[in-house]
C-alpha cells in the first residue's frame, strides 16, 4: 500500500471534518443566525430552537398540519396563523405555524403522507423571496437539490408530501406573486401532491382579504376529502393563556413596558441590531421640507455611530413606531380595560408550538401601545369571530352580517378605513367586556417597523442616516372618523416637534409616548435598524444613470447624487447623471430645492464637510454630467407629470440606454411606476424603429439584468 504524503493527509482530514460537520449540523456546531430571533419565546419561558427537523417537531407535538410562512411585513404570518386556527377549530386538524427560517428542508422527503404542509408566501420587491424564505426558496428551486434520502429532483423525493399554497402579491409589480408560483412549480416538480389550486392575493387591487377567503373555502373542501376530515362548528379555542398578576406592578424591574427584548429591559445596548433588536438612535437633526401649512414632509438625520450599524447608498432604514395615545385609549376603552391598563399580565402559549408575539410579563397598555397593529386594516373573518362576544343580540347580528356580507363589509368597514376599535364602536358603543384579550392578540398583527429609503450617501455620511418622510393624513369622504393618520410618520412628526421645543407634541391631535418605555428614548431617540437593498448605484461611477423619483420618491436619488458629487470632487470620472423630479408646485413641495443648487460637498477621504465659504453646487461639482428635469402638476391648469418629461427627452434617454445606463424608478407603484415602464417601452420602440412587442421585451431584459431597478410602494 502506498504511503500517504502530507497533502493526502490534509485532504483526508478536511474531508472527514466536512463530513462530520454536515451530518452534525445544528447539533454541535450550529449557531443561530440571530441571537434575538427567539427572544420573545425565551422571555416567556419556552424552549426555543430545540430542533430544526420539522417532522421531528410535528411528531413530538402531535401535529398533522404545518403552516409555513414567508413574510416581510407580518401580513403573510397573520394569514398563516388564521389558516392554522381555522384548520383546528373547523376540522380538528392539529396545526402549528412555522417560520421558514426556523427549519431545515433536506428531510422533507420523509414528510409523512398522513400530514399536510401549507405555504403562505409573500413576494417581496421584484419577485424576490422575503428575508425569512430565502434559504427555503433557493433550496427547492436549486438545480442540485438533494434530500436526506439521497434523492434528487428526478427521483420525485417529495411524493409523500401533500401541500397547499397561498401567495400574497401586488399586481402593480412586474413579478406578481412570483414566489408562490415558483415554489408551487418546484414542489410539484419534486413530486409533491398539491391539494387544490394555489391561491393568489392581490394587494394592488385591494382584494387581498377577499382573494384569501375565496381561495380557502374550496381548498378546505378538497383537503377534507383527501384527509377524511369532518367539519364541525367552529368554537373559539384560545392559543394563549393570559394571567393577571396581582403580585406584580409596572415598576417591577422584570416587567416589560415596551422593551423588545431582555437586553433592552436591562438597559443594555447590544448588537447585532436588526428586525428583532432595534438600535435606540439619537435624532441629531429634524426639519420640515415642505413650505405649506397643511402638509408635512420631514427630513431627519439619525446618528448610528458606535452601533456597528452600516448601510450602503440605496438601502432602507426601519423605524419602530408606537401607537398613538388616542388609539390606545380607544382600544382599551371599548374592551373595558381602561381601569386595568397598567395591570401586569403574563402570557403563555397553550400549545407547545405557539409563539407569544411579545415578551412578558408586560401590561395591557404596553402590549397595545408597542406591539399590536391596532390601527391596521380589519378582516371580515376577524369581525365574524367577534360576533360571539358581542354585548347584545343586535350587535351580535350586526357583526355576523358584516362577517358574511362582503359588500356590506366593504361599505361599512373597508371603504371607511376603520380600525378594529372603531368597528366595535360603530356597532355598539357599550363596552365589549366579553371579548377575550387572547383573541385580539391572535387576530391583530404584530406592530411592524416601517421602511424608508435612505436619502443620504454612505460614502459621504457613514454614521448618519437621512430619512425623508411625507406625513400621512388621508381624509375619507363620508367617513365618521374622517381622517386616517399614518402611524409612524405622525410619530416622527411628534419627535420633530419635541426636538424643536414643543413641550407636548400632538401632531394632528395625536399624542405619543415619545420618551419610550421607562424614558429610554428621552432626548429625541428612535428605535431603528437597517435593511439592505438591491437598489444600488453601478459599481463604476463612470456609468450613466437615469433616475425617476417624484415626491418623496426622490429620497434615494438624493443619496445617489450626493455620492456622485463627492466622487467628482475627489477627481473620479462620473457618468451622466439625470434626474426626473415632480411635485405639485415649486413654491410648496419641491423637496431639497436648494440642495440641487448648493450643497457642501464632502471630502471622501475625511468624511468632513468643506468649510462654508467653499460650498459647491451639485451642478458645479458634477458639471454637465448632471441634469435635472422637473414636472409640476399644480403650477398651471395643465397637469404635468414625470412620465411626460421622460417622453420629451426620448432622444437623450435612448442615447444613454445605448451606453448601458442604469434606469431607476422610486415612488408610487400603482400609477407612476407602471406608466414610466410603458413610456420607456414607447421610447425604445420609437427611437430604434422597433415593434411594441420587441421594445417591451428589451425593457424586460433590462429588468432581469438589473439595468432597470425599482424601489416602489403602493
Amino acid at each position: 500500500m502506498a504511503q500517504l504524503d502530507t497533502l493526502d493527509l490534509i485532504v483526508l482530514v478536511a474531508l472527514l471534518i466536512g463530513t462530520a460537520a454536515y451530518f452534525t449540523k445544528g447539533t454541535y456546531w450550529g449557531v443561530p443566525k440571530d441571537p434575538y430571533a427567539t427572544s420573545f419565546t425565551n422571555a416567556n419561558g419556552a424552549k426555543a430552537g430545540k430542533t430544526r427537523n420539522i417532522i421531528e417537531k410535528m411528531e413530538e407535538t402531535g401535529k398533522n398540519a404545518v403552516v409555513f410562512y414567508g413574510s416581510q411585513t407580518g401580513t403573510a404570518e397573520d394569514y398563516a396563523s388564521r389558516l392554522a386556527k381555522e384548520g383546528s377549530s373547523r376540522f380538528g386538524l392539529k396545526t402549528m405555524v412555522a417560520d421558514l427560517e426556523d427549519y431545515d428542508y433536506e428531510n422533507l422527503d420523509t414528510f409523512p403522507d398522513d400530514k399536510v404542509a401549507m405555504f403562505v408566501l409573500a413576494t417581496y420587491g421584484e419577485g424576490e423571496p422575503t428575508d425569512n424564505a430565502v434559504d427555503f426558496f433557493e433550496f427547492v428551486t436549486g438545480n442540485d437539490v438533494s434530500f436526506s434520502g439521497g434523492g434528487g429532483a428526478e427521483d420525485t423525493p417529495l411524493s409523500n408530501m401533500k401541500f397547499v399554497a397561498f401567495g400574497l402579491g401586488n399586481n402593480t409589480y412586474e413579478h406578481y406573486n412570483a414566489l408562490v408560483r415558483r415554489v408551487n412549480a418546484a414542489l410539484i416538480k419534486l413530486g409533491a401532491q398539491r391539494i387544490s389550486a394555489a391561491g393568489e392575493g392581490d394587494d394592488g387591487a385591494g382584494t387581498m382579504e377577499e382573494d384569501f377567503l375565496a381561495w380557502k373555502e374550496p381548498m378546505w373542501t378538497e383537503l377534507a376529502g383527501k384527509m377524511n376530515l369532518e367539519e364541525r362548528e367552529a368554537v373559539y379555542e384560545p392559543t394563549f393563556g393570559i394571567t393577571e398578576r396581582e403580585d406584580m406592578s409596572p415598576e417591577t424591574n422584570d416587567v416589560y413596558l415596551g422593551e423588545p427584548n431582555k437586553n433592552h429591559l436591562e438597559g443594555i445596548s447590544k448588537g447585532p441590531y436588526n428586525s428583532h433588536n432595534p438600535y435606540i438612535a439619537p435624532i441629531v437633526e429634524s426639519r420640515e421640507v415642505f413650505t405649506v401649512k397643511d402638509r408635512n414632509c420631514l427630513h431627519m438625520e439619525i446618528d448610528v455611530s458606535g452601533s456597528n450599524l452600516t448601510y450602503q447608498t440605496g438601502d432602507h432604514i426601519a423605524v419602530w413606531p408606537t401607537n398613538a395615545g388616542k388609539e390606545v385609549d380607544r382600544f382599551l376603552n371599548i374592551l373595558g380595560l381602561s381601569d386595568r391598563r397598567h395591570m401586569v399580565i403574563s402570557v403563555k402559549g397553550l400549545d407547545p408550538t405557539a409563539r407569544v408575539p411579545f415578551p412578558t410579563p408586560t401590561t395591557y397598555d404596553a402590549a397595545i401601545r408597542y406591539h399590536m397593529e391596532i390601527c391596521g386594516p380589519v378582516s371580515r373573518q376577524f369581525v365574524a369571530s367577534l360576533a360571539a362576544f358581542a354585548p347584545n343580540e343586535d350587535s351580535k347580528d350586526e357583526m355576523a352580517r358584516l362577517g358574511e356580507d362582503k359588500d356590506y363589509f366593504k361599505e361599512k368597514v373597508s371603504n371607511q378605513r376603520l380600525n378594529i376599535a372603531q368597528v366595535l364602536e360603530s356597532v355598539c358603543e357599550s363596552k365589549w367586556t366579553s371579548v377575550p384579550f387572547s383573541i385580539m392578540m391572535e387576530s391583530i398583527q404584530k406592530l411592524q417597523p416601517r421602511y424608508y429609503s435612505i436619502s443620504s450617501s454612505s460614502l459621504v455620511q457613514k454614521t448618519k442616516i437621512s430619512i425623508t418622510a411625507v406625513v400621512e393624513e388621508v381624509r375619507i369622504p363620508g367617513s365618521k372618523p374622517n381622517i386616517v393618520k399614518g402611524v409612524t410618520t405622525n410619530y416622527l412628526l411628534a419627535l420633530k416637534q419635541k426636538q424643536h421645543g414643543e413641550p407636548d407634541p400632538d401632531p394632528h391631535g395625536l399624542t405619543y409616548a415619545i420618551t419610550g418605555p421607562r424614558n429610554k428614548y428621552d432626548g429625541c431617540h428612535v428605535p431603528v435598524h437597517v435593511r439592505h437593498s438591491n437598489f444600488k448605484l453601478p459599481s463604476a461611477p463612470s456609468k450613466p444613470i437615469i433616475m425617476v423619483g417624484p415626491g418623496s420618491g426622490v429620497a434615494p436619488f438624493r443619496g445617489f447624487i450626493q455620492e456622485r458629487a463627492a466622487q467628482a470632487k475627489a477627481g473620479e470620472k462620473v457618468g451622466k447623471t439625470v434626474l426626473f423630479y415632480g411635485c405639485r408646485k415649486p413654491s410648496e413641495d419641491f423637496l431639497y430645492k436648494d440642495e440641487w443648487e448648493v450643497r457642501p460637498i464632502v471630502s471622501i477621504a475625511s468624511h468632513k464637510a468643506c468649510t462654508p465659504n467653499v460650498k459647491q453646487m451639485y451642478k458645479q461639482a458634477l458639471g454637465d454630467s448632471f441634469e435635472l428635469f422637473t414636472a409640476f402638476s399644480r403650477e398651471t391648469s395643465e397637469k404635468v407629470y414625470v412620465q411626460q418629461r421622460l417622453a420629451e427627452q426620448a432622444s437623450l434617454i435612448n442615447e444613454l440606454l445605448q451606453q448601458k445606463a442604469n434606469f431607476y424608478v422610486c415612488g408610487d407603484a400603482a400609477n407612476m411606476a407602471r406608466e414610466v415602464n410603458v413610456v420607456l417601452g414607447q421610447i425604445v420602440a420609437e427611437q430604434r424603429g422597433l415593434s411594441t412587442e420587441k421594445a417591451e421585451e428589451l425593457v424586460k431584459t433590462m429588468r432581469s439584468s438589473n439595468q432597470y431597478q425599482e424601489d416602489v410602494w403602493s
